[in-house]
């Protein structure tokens, strides 16, 4: 990756593989991360929301960034460092500087409802570890929006590089380039990923490379580059799948993908819950169809 700006590309989010003791595979999760570079993508982004992170220990997050850089490289590694304290997102940035990464991605305040003010100086405050920041906006989750207006005073400030643009609004593509046109917009769910690239996105974070790696990299190569035939064919091929990714099961569906395709995905962290047996059965009979596609 020649790119200066490591954010470019398809970036997967990375599930952590779990034994069944829910203990920590760091043997499985690097291979996991080698097998997505040599799959195509650019990089991965451990410690997000996909890679549960909410319910690790200090220890073992920190672990998951070391582990990261030991498979794939520093400049392939872009870690979520969201955290409910503005200092100890800092920290975890100054954590993933250290171990040689080049930038991170970063949610607002979400302990409450933040107000501008709040983000504004939550940026600064995590800003000040020296990396480039990923602004990830994910208003379904964290209650707090970060618009397009404030996207731009953040990067006006020099506190954001990019944004993961997760609110599901592909209309904000084009009101974030008028307000902030050297911003960099990166798709944040998989299942609006034609609707953004078309729009000048730079890059995805991704949840379905973690089973599909070659079929998703084609799909986002051929959406960026404006192979709009191909795009679309493989768009509705994967779109079951990917509209997972929006869901409340996403971490679970994408782990059941994984296993489906022979990956090792494996279960999840309470209090998370396994999926019920509609939604498994809907993910198996959709993955197994991609597989008998040729896209696994």
């Amino acid at each position: 990756m020649t790119d200066p700006r490591p954010w470019h590309g398809v970036l997967v989010a990375t599930a952590l593989p779990l034994n069944d003791d829910l203990s920590v595979n760091h043997e499985k999760y690097a291979e996991h991360c080698a097998w997505l570079v040599a799959n195509g993508c650019d990089g991965v982004v451990p410690n997000g929301s996909l890679g549960e992170y909410q319910v690790l220990t200090a220890e073992e997050r920190a672990r998951v960034v070391t582990t990261a850089v030991a498979a794939v490289g520093g400049r392939r590694v872009l870690p979520g460092v969201a955290a409910y304290g503005s200092a100890e997102s800092r920290r975890w940035a100054e954590q993933a500087r250290d171990a040689g990464c080049r930038a991170v991605m970063l949610l607002p305040p979400n302990a409450y409802r933040a107000d501008e003010r709040s983000v504004l100086a939550h940026y600064a405050e995590v800003a000040r570890a020296g990396l480039p920041i990923v602004a990830y906006n994910n208003p379904v989750d964290t209650k707090v929006d970060l618009v397009p207006e404030l996207l731009a005073e953040l990067h006006g400030e020099g506190h954001i590089h990019a944004v993961k643009e997760f609110s599901g609004d592909v209309r904000r593509a084009y009101r974030i380039a008028e307000l902030a046109p050297e911003l960099d917009l990166l798709i944040g769910a998989d299942d609006v990923l034609l609707e953004l690239a078309i729009a000048g996105a730079k890059g995805w974070v991704a949840g379905y490379p973690n089973a599909l790696p070659a079929a998703s990299v084609e799909l986002y190569h051929a959406a960026v580059d404006g192979d709009l035939d191909t795009a679309r064919r493989l768009y509705r091929q994967l779109h079951p799948l990917l509209r997972w990714d929006s869901q409340v099961e996403f971490v679970q569906a994408i782990k059941l993908s994984m296993d489906v395709v022979g990956r090792h995905g494996g279960p999840v962290r309470p209090p998370r819950m396994p999926l019920l047996p509609g939604q498994d059965a809907a993910i198996r009979a959709a993955t197994e169809k991609a597989v008998a596609a040729g896209l696994a």
